[in-house]
């Protein structure tokens, strides 16, 4: 579970983060990233209708909040991240999911190349 001071809450921070940061897409999410030094590291889910049903859009969300909980603490400081899940993400694994969002994480260059890919670009 995210810490209430890590989350995103209020559409002005999503249209935020949205609009004026960054953003890579994989095949099952879009993430967007925008870094502001001195800000807490902070994180927001986007899941429409179009992923699935409710039961199907919650197991996402709970699946990448678990996934960008665990990363969270590894981004630069002031890291505002928007994870918008894609109608793919529906019948994705945890493990496919958590790939795809070390990918994107990479592409922008939020992470290091801790895992085994060798797709991190230096």
């Amino acid at each position: 579970m995210l810490p209430a001071d890590a989350r995103l809450r209020r559409s002005d921070e999503f249209r935020a983060v949205m609009r004026g940061g960054v953003r890579t897409g994989r095949r099952r999410l879009v993430l967007h990233a925008l870094v502001e030094p001195g800000q807490p590291r902070k994180a927001g889910f986007v899941v429409s209708k179009a992923v699935g049903n409710s039961v199907v859009r919650h197991r996402v969300t709970r699946r990448l909040r678990h996934l960008v909980a665990q990363r969270l603490g590894t981004l630069p400081e002031g890291s505002a991240l928007v994870v918008r899940a894609l109608p793919a993400a529906a019948t994705a694994t945890s493990a496919e999911l958590g790939a795809d969002l070390d990918a994107a994480l990479r592409r922008l260059g939020l992470s290091s190349s801790r895992d085994n890919t060798g797709s991190r670009r230096e």
